[in-house]
């Protein structure tokens, strides 16, 4: 066999060939980036710098997330997120996250962040809205502006006398209530906020925080039991004099169409939770003409422990029931009590009432004692005033 020196095989010839060359198809240009549309620069001005912002001593402890969100007013939340995490928003020089505690004298760089033209006519849209139908609420639609009458008030904390049939504020159903209605009558009030709740069908005295260092601090009052908190309750029958204190356990549970209810269960109920209600009988009242073979009791009510309903749960137990009440009463007895007869005024809610309150003023630490009088709904079923409140042992915050 003959070996030709320069021959190739079929294969080793195919592989010298030279390589067809193709054209390259032309790369399309880049679109433009887009404006981002919380950033907004005006011709002829320099664009915006960062600003530092020192936190103060009212918002202590709280989230950068909802720090910010209250700082950049109209800027979008997922904006606000974008920045956090892209490392724009420095606290003392260091990257955070959104849920970085700030703390009093914090320095926190915000980024030179807008809204766009179009945020800002919605929200200026919204503002115009708002000025005629009041603030947005919780569900939905908007909150009437509306005060209270007012117990106390300074620079850090609004006692108010909180009427009956009104929820301290929205959901469950409920568009709005006391908050949403005083931060729409309040709109250039930086800070609102319940420091305890009542039930919608109570009366009487309500906390609001104008201070977050106030909130805090009359909050940890109610948790430690430092506070004197008197209710007054008109329940059907003779209240034995000597049943002083009711220590029993309640479960929250679920009716079948949702609504939520409360029961005494055994303290060894494994979803049972402790529950202590003081009692001390003020007055006892002749019987009502609409019901008369039924007498009542004016007691003065006094909670250690703040449980949904705790009051009413735990006097219905006793087989005494709050008059008026329509979740746990008499119904047969309210509906008696509703119709007004000769001489004798009818009731028509719940004699429930947040009477006296004693707690430390949150920045001077001074003492305070404030009492809402029965409004007159209630005064009027009595045949007289009941006596000035006395010292009770220390409560703290309850949905009564």
């Amino acid at each position: 066999m003959k070996h030709i020196i320069g021959a190739a095989s079929g294969k080793t010839r195919q592989a010298l060939k030279p390589p067809v060359r193709t054209a390259t198809p032309a790369v399309p240009p880049r679109p433009p980036v887009p404006e981002r549309p919380d950033i907004r620069e005006e011709p002829g001005k320099a664009p915006p710098q960062a600003t530092l912002v020192t936190v103060d001593e009212d918002y202590a402890g709280q989230r950068l997330d909802n720090f910010l969100i209250r700082q950049l007013k109209g800027v979008p939340k997922t904006h606000v997120y974008r920045i956090i995490r892209s490392g724009e928003v420095r606290i003392n020089k260091g990257r955070a996250h959104a849920d970085t505690r700030v703390e009093a004298g914090d320095i926190v760089r915000l980024p030179p962040v807008r809204t766009s033209e179009r945020a800002d006519q919605k929200a200026q849209a919204m503002a115009e809205e708002v000025a005629r139908h009041g603030a947005s609420s919780t569900l939905g639609g908007y909150a009437p502006s509306r005060e209270f009458p007012i117990l106390f008030e300074d620079d850090f904390l609004l006692a108010i006398d909180k009427p009956a049939g009104v929820a301290v504020h929205g959901g469950s159903g409920v568009s709005f209530g006391v908050i949403e209605q005083l931060r729409m009558a309040r709109p250039g009030a930086e800070f609102l906020e319940l420091v305890h709740r009542l039930d919608r069908e109570t009366s009487g005295i309500l906390l609001i925080a104008k201070r977050r260092m106030a909130l805090k601090v009359l909050q940890e009052q109610f948790r430690e039991r430092e506070t004197d908190k008197i209710y007054l309750a008109l329940v059907s029958g003779i209240w034995p004099a000597n049943l002083r204190v009711i220590d029993k356990a309640l479960h929250k549970y679920l009716q079948p169409d949702g609504e939520r209810r409360v029961k005494v269960v055994a303290n060894e109920h494994p979803d049972g939770m402790r529950s202590v209600t003081l009692l001390k009988v003020k007055s006892v009242i002749a019987a009502n003409s609409a019901a008369p073979a039924t007498p009542f009791t004016l007691l003065e009510v006094t909670i250690k422990t703040g449980r949904t309903h705790q009051i009413r749960v735990h006097l219905a137990g006793e087989g005494h029931p709050i008059a008026g009440d329509d979740k746990y009463g008499d119904f047969e007895l309210n509906k008696a009590l509703q119709r007004s007869s000769a001489g004798a005024a009818s009731l028509k809610r719940m004699f429930l009432h947040a009477w006296s309150l004693k707690f430390n003023h949150p920045k001077t630490r001074k003492a305070i004692h404030l009492q809402a009088g029965l409004p007159d709904e209630l005064q009027q079923f009595l045949p007289a005033r009941p006596p000035e409140p006395s010292r009770a042992p220390a409560t703290e915050p309850d949905n009564s």
